[in-house]
């Protein structure tokens, strides 16, 4: 969509229809690095394209890997490692799926890198996973304030360590990051390589993802728990030949919510019940809500109250730990339940594109909601029709805050989403497909 300051929705009352869901963030971009490490000639199907997505194409074509577009959502890749750039300036944006591999591919690799991005990058921490390639040998200095981008790497010296112990509290994309780059270590140490977790790990559903596909392209890890993960002597990527890349669950819970505070129906493809992704589990929340889900392999249907007639959805009082991303759209559906909903468990939204949790609570108030948040928790109450404002809502450059207050327009008044375009992060098209679903 072109760059808009602002974006005016008019209430609406029911939402209706079908969509195709975009390729998968988290996939896509893990997908393209192991398809860069691996030798062989990759055929990619159903790639995003989106902002996150174009940085990490963009910086692996100027680490020297070979990438042919072949048609929409299409790519070839043809891998290989260490890259054959072995050194550059990597301006990597928001994408912490780009940034936080690609440092511990780049760490492991050695060579002559600058990593940086957008300033909220550089507000997010890396420092645990820095301090775990750091145990391996790998060089790495910070350019800015200690723990955050921008960083620098050097050539490092890799030494046969036989575990590297990382924290999992902060956020699930260091153990991720650390996993894939983990061959690249072993490769060097002729020895296998344990991975140990400190204190609980948040979003485990995310490095199920991680473990996926790694097993496709060869490399299978042993895990014992959520706290020990075995990377075997022999670890080497290979291509799989082709791979098609599911939908974006985390995108598919705008409009599961659809259906349910729309009346639905709303036919899902791309996610189902055979998806990989974590975030499908947002279709168990909406069911304890009260509505109506219906699966399919690679596709599923929502049905659900119309809350523009009085209608209203169960409450709930739940821990989101396991799907942070998707307890966004579960945030914004609270304003139509029957009582004050509790989302539990999600200190992780704090370092995410912005503080979520001061976000959504400062932004659900102007709208006239009472809201209360403590330092990993969010408590928003259910809306009476007579106390809803119009306000207009700032979304922080974070695409989820636009497009999780899109819901709000099943309210009785207008509301106005400033810089919608902040969606092209992982659905470009998000608005348009959105106003095709939903009738006044």
């Amino acid at each position: 969509m072109n760059k808009e300051s602002s974006l005016r929705l008019e209430p609406v009352r029911t939402a209706q229809g079908g969509v195709q869901l975009p390729g998968s963030k988290s996939i896509s971009n893990r997908v393209l690095l192991l398809a860069a490490l691996a030798q062989g000639t990759t055929d990619l199907t159903g790639l995003l394209d989106s902002d996150d997505t174009r940085v990490m194409l963009a910086a692996l074509r100027q680490l020297g890997v070979r990438i042919e577009d072949s048609g929409p959502g299409r790519v070839r890749v043809t891998g290989g490692a260490p890259f054959p750039i072995r050194e550059g300036d990597l301006f990597l944006g928001n994408a912490g799926t780009a940034f936080r591999p690609l440092t511990a591919a780049l760490a492991f690799m050695g060579g002559d890198y600058r990593l940086s991005g957008v300033a909220r990058m550089h507000e997010r921490p890396i420092g645990d996973l820095v301090d775990a390639l750091r145990q391996a040998g790998a060089q790495i200095d910070y350019l800015g304030q200690e723990g955050y981008p921008p960083l620098a790497i050097g050539q490092g010296r890799i030494h046969a360590e036989e575990s590297i112990r990382i924290k999992g509290s902060v956020s699930s994309q260091f153990l991720t990051a650390l996993l894939l780059a983990a061959p690249l270590h072993t490769a060097a140490s002729k020895q296998p390589l344990l991975i140990e977790v400190e204190g609980e790990l948040i979003s485990k559903p995310y490095i199920l993802i991680t473990l996926n596909m790694m097993a496709r392209f060869g490399v299978d890890v042993q895990r014992e728990g959520w706290e020990r993960f075995i990377v075997p002597a022999d670890a080497a990527y290979w291509s799989p030949g082709t791979m098609a890349i599911e939908g974006d669950a985390s995108s598919a819970s705008y409009f599961m919510a659809l259906g349910a505070i729309g009346g639905g129906p709303i036919n899902i493809h791309g996610v189902g019940s055979h998806s990989i992704q974590g975030d499908i589990a947002f279709a168990d929340v909406l069911q304890e809500m009260g509505a109506q889900v219906n699966w399919e392999p690679d596709a599923l249907q929502v049905s659900g109250v119309r809350v523009a007639q009085g209608e209203s959805l169960r409450a709930f009082d739940r821990d989101f730990n396991l799907i942070p991303d998707a307890a966004m759209t579960a945030a914004a559906l609270a304003l139509y339940a029957d009582g004050p909903c509790t989302l539990r468990n999600i200190g992780s939204w704090r370092v995410k594109e912005t503080d979520r949790i001061d976000a959504m609570h400062t932004e659900l108030s102007k709208l006239g909601a009472q809201v209360e948040s403590g330092p990993d928790w969010l408590r928003v109450h259910p809306m009476a029709q007579n106390g809803w404002r119009e306000a207009s809502i700032a979304t922080y450059d974070d695409h989820r805050m636009a497009m999780c207050f899109s819901l709000t327009a099943f309210g009785p008044v207008p509301v106005v989403i400033e810089d919608p375009s902040c969606v092209s992060k992982t659905f470009p098209e998000y608005f348009s497909v959105y106003q095709r679903l939903v009738r006044p």
